[in-house]
């Protein structure tokens, strides 16, 4: 029989699976009404009437923007240190979390090529994990909190913060994509007698090298915002510069500064896109 002489469906009326994304849009609804209830949510308190016109107030206040030449360059300046900190802290995180991320996969150990992992290096493995995670879990900011009272205000501290906390961010993801990847090269080499660097570096590095640079190239863009939220607590850059104009009440100066910002994260996201497309 041809399919033409075949009688044709109906198209439902309804979608058939209607009832069971609403029960899962209502079982969202009743889970996350606790939660804006607890945070007291209550987005429509922006639109009361006294709450508009303090807005309108804070907004205009903006406005002009501060163009004289000499905040423009220390604008400058200060942009370039906040790219600069970013990548000091970058390059820092690099150093602990290449050694600390080699350390923790299981394919460079040599007892692990019988099946089972002998017990020194089991335990040295696993105190690297765990460093990792005291390393990430701790939030950047509060790092420089810490750092600025030991060596004081300035970039130093957002460098050490940037460093510490990205040491452990990099260091764990660089572990899990170098476990993920093809493993066979790298215990072959092993079995035939290399040392756990040279099968890292041709047997697991070829493979997995564009999917770590380009995890690097976006740690970094992050931590050019991390670097101005930073600046807050006194570790220099923009987001120094930003709180003090903030602690003035000088709007322009504000602005000006949020522009700015807003313009390096955009060259920073089109840079790291860019370098990310080319070692795709």
């Amino acid at each position: 029989m041809s399919t033409s002489a075949l009688p044709l469906r109906r198209a439902p009326d309804r979608d058939p699976a209607w009832q069971r994304r609403l029960f899962w849009t209502l079982a969202a609804l009743v889970l996350l009404w606790p939660l804006a209830v607890a945070t007291e949510f209550r987005p429509w308190v922006l639109f009361a009437p006294d709450n508009l016109q303090v807005s309108a107030r804070f907004l205009a206040d903006f406005w002009p923007l501060a163009l004289e030449r000499d905040f423009l360059a220390l604008v400058a300046r200060e942009t370039w240190r906040t790219v600069a900190i970013a990548t000091a802290g970058v390059t820092l995180a690099l150093l602990l979390a290449v050694p600390l991320a080699l350390a923790s996969v299981r394919t460079l150990s040599v007892s692990a090529l019988s099946g089972r992992m002998a017990r020194g290096p089991f335990w040295l493995r696993q105190v690297v994990r765990w460093t990792l995670v005291v390393l990430r879990s701790v939030p950047e900011l509060v790092w420089a909190l810490v750092f600025v009272r030991v060596v004081g205000l300035g970039p130093t501290a957002g460098v050490l913060a940037i460093a510490l906390t990205y040491a452990g961010m990099l260091g764990k993801v660089y572990g899990e994509i170098l476990e993920s990847g093809e493993s066979q090269p790298a215990e072959t080499l092993l079995r035939n007698g290399s040392g756990r660097l040279q099968a890292f570096a041709y047997g697991l590095l070829p493979a997995n090298a564009a999917e770590l640079t380009s995890y690097t190239v976006y740690r970094w863009e992050c931590a050019i915002r991390s670097s101005v939220v930073l600046g807050f607590v006194g570790a220099g850059g923009l987001g120094q510069q930003l709180d003090n104009s903030m602690k003035m009440f000088v709007g322009g100066e504000v602005a000006t500064l949020l522009l700015v910002f807003v313009a390096l994260v955009a060259l920073a996201d089109r840079v790291s896109g860019g370098l990310r497309r080319a070692l795709g």
